[in-house]
């Protein structure tokens, strides 16, 4: 695997940890988290150039980050503990389609 794969994978799960934190604590609720990554996803998907010029994978690249922590955040809640690689085949699982691509 590429080493910047592995930064951004041990990124995500930083993330992920930090966001248990904060909810752990009170800091924010888990419905807080889940709309801010809603939002960051809605954000990178929504610029011009994205849903003219990057094709579908690269779409659903550019959105991961914000689709991972989510999960994240609802299996969180749920009591699950899961691995980085299941959160992944989660996020590929529940990732619907583009209008261009239907």
């Amino acid at each position: 695997m590429n080493v910047s794969n592995l930064q951004l994978q041990g990124m995500y799960l930083v993330m992920a940890t930090l966001t248990e934190t904060l909810v752990a604590r009170n800091i924010l609720s888990r419905e807080a988290v889940d709309r801010a990554m809603a939002q960051a996803e809605q954000i990178a998907l929504g610029e011009e150039r994205t849903a003219e010029d990057l094709p579908p994978a690269a779409r659903d690249a550019l959105a991961f980050p914000a689709r991972f922590l989510r999960l994240a955040n609802a299996r969180s809640a749920a009591g699950d503990a899961i691995s980085f690689a299941e959160l992944t085949r989660l996020v590929g699982q529940t990732k619907g389609h583009y209008p261009d691509e239907l």
